[in-house]
């Protein structure tokens, strides 16, 4: 064997081995990683984005929100980035929110919570873990309840005086609910 690819070998056999002793060492020590920054979540951060609403409902929280208690939640936290009314602000901020329901599938598809998504619990999900942009997880759930309504009732899918909460939102029958195919594999169910 040439003495360059021997020495190669070696340098490199030496290397990871420093690689993943030192790695463990750091690991062991709680080094914040190669950035210097990030921190460990606090219990109270953990447990503001530490649910798991399925379609079906199982996971939502406790509380209950109306529309136009939504109207004040929207107004406040979500038209900067979504628009007055839901239509989205340009093409470098947030989407719009509404609209576009029958065009999914179209050359010309509007993707918006009215046209897109299946069951409205996943909507509670996705607002609670990535809302508002500035502040994700910021909202209680009596507000999440509330703005989620009022994108609801703005949409025409419920009507507005419907108070949503753990139950109500379980029963909403989302335009694009059957617009999914099926997974049929035996392990998609295996969430329990």
């Amino acid at each position: 064997m040439p003495i360059e690819k021997l020495e190669f070998e070696l340098l490199s056999a030496v290397a990871l081995g420093l690689g993943i002793t030192g790695g463990a060492a750091i690991a062991a020590e709680g080094y914040a990683g190669p950035y210097g920054f990030g921190t460990t979540p606090t219990e109270a951060e953990i447990a503001a984005i530490d649910i798991d609403a399925m379609g079906d409902g199982r996971g939502l929280p406790p509380g209950s929100g109306t529309y136009e208690e939504g109207r004040v939640v929207y107004e406040g936290k979500c038209s900067a980035c979504h628009g007055e009314n839901m239509e989205g602000v340009g093409s470098v901020s947030a989407p719009r929110l509404i609209g576009g329901r029958g065009t999914i599938g179209d050359e010309s598809s509007i993707v918006t919570i009215e046209s897109f998504w299946p069951f409205a619990p996943t909507v509670f999900d996705y607002v609670k873990r990535a809302m508002p942009f500035d502040a994700p997880g910021s909202l209680t759930d009596d507000e999440l309840y509330a703005v989620v309504a009022y994108i609801l009732a703005e949409a025409n899918i419920i009507d507005h005086d419907l108070r949503l909460d753990s139950e109500t939102l379980t029963t909403v029958e989302m335009p694009n609910r059957d617009g999914f195919i099926p997974d049929s594999r035996p392990d998609v169910f295996n969430f329990d």
